[in-house]
């Protein structure tokens, strides 16, 4: 059973807590700052390439590394130096970010020389644990069923929003993809319209379906199980391989094996596969040189439009951003300029590695 606590932060920003027990916790939501969240991003139109472009100057303040004493996303010790999380009995901790690029509240854009709009939608952060130098890869393997349940309760409370069109788990580690707190921890976009990745892979995925009569990555997956080349998992219900198309040299994917749109959507057997799947390509990465490995990792599902959308296939991508121990995969001329991805490893060879790091679940 999954319990939920909600709580207002003195500055107006939500706090909800989880857990799989009833929610206690001590006194009031604690805030870093009391002041009112005066945040108002905004977007302009990018119109040679079609695309929305968010504007937040103050994101330029936010924390950065502090020392593991003034670690705003552990609970708080001393209520004159407040944290973002109370004491108390909970597990996963979700809260609207102190410095969001979308904003529920965003108005009056400035007039430019293009289009421009608020950047209406909502950033939270989720606090995947309280424990500071834990990390997604080291939680038990219910806990990080816990986290799916949220993460499926939060994409269905921000996508009954009738302006947000999609929503975005993702996670960020390591200080070489940009993070800057090491509290083990993600995030949540609420866009007001669909952003271009996943639209494009929306714009496949409906295509194929009305070609073939079946998800695309769902036919994708049978056939890599079939082959079992790129596979680095493989349950009843989850996977997780190496996909034929890698972008980058140690990119991988975790999904069910059928096609299930969301989080919300899974059945508790294959969630607790998918949660198998998922850490085990997590302890892979970390073995692979015996470090803690950096990524982005990112959820992909159906936009929150209010359709049915059976072509759609929930799924995470993992965008590494190393190519080998010691040397960085940089996106420059063909990635960034051209939009076309040149891998200098072929995903067979990087399968093999992650194949033979041997996980403990």
């Amino acid at each position: 059973m999954l319990y939920r606590e909600e709580m207002k932060k003195p500055d107006g920003r939500s706090l909800t807590l989880y857990g799989r027990t009833p929610i206690r916790v001590e006194g009031e939501a604690p805030c870093p700052n009391r002041e009112p969240l005066q945040a108002n991003p905004h977007l302009r139109w990018h119109p040679l390439r079609g695309e929305w472009v968010a504007y937040a100057s103050y994101r330029q303040g936010r924390t950065f590394m502090p020392p593991p004493e003034f670690n705003p996303l552990a609970p708080t010790r001393d209520p004159e130096n407040p944290t973002e999380l109370p004491q108390g009995e909970y597990q996963v901790a979700v809260f609207d970010n102190r410095f969001p690029s979308l904003a529920q509240a965003a108005h009056d854009p400035p007039r430019e020389a293009v289009k421009t709009a608020p950047a209406r939608g909502k950033c939270e952060v989720v606090v995947f644990t309280k424990d500071p130098i834990a990390s997604l890869a080291s939680l038990p393997l219910d806990h990080i069923e816990l986290l799916m349940e949220v993460w499926g309760d939060r994409v269905a409370v921000l996508g009954s929003d009738k302006c947000i069109k999609y929503v975005l788990p993702f996670e960020n580690k390591g200080v070489e993809v940009g993070v800057t707190l090491h509290h083990p921890h993600g995030q949540i976009y609420a866009y007001p319209f669909v952003p271009p990745a996943p639209a494009r892979m929306q714009t496949e995925e409906l295509m194929h379906y009305r070609e073939r009569g079946r998800p695309l990555l769902e036919e994708l997956i049978e056939g890599e199980v079939i082959s079992g080349e790129r596979i680095l998992y493989a349950g009843e219900h989850a996977v997780s391989f190496v996909p034929p198309c890698a972008r980058y040299p140690y990119e991988v994917w975790v999904a069910p094996r059928r096609a299930v749109p969301g989080f919300d959507r899974l059945e508790p057997a294959v969630r607790a596969d998918l949660a198998r799947a998922l850490k085990t390509t997590l302890l892979k990465y970390d073995g692979l040189w015996q470090r803690p490995f950096p990524y982005l990792m990112a959820w992909y599902g159906a936009p929150t439009d209010g359709r049915h959308h059976p072509e759609s296939h929930l799924h995470a991508e993992f965008y590494p951003p190393y190519r080998s121990s010691d040397r960085l995969k940089y996106l420059a001329g063909t990635e960034l300029a051209a939009g076309m991805f040149a891998n200098d490893a072929l995903p067979e060879e990087k399968a093999r590695e992650l194949k033979n790091v041997e996980v403990l679940l």
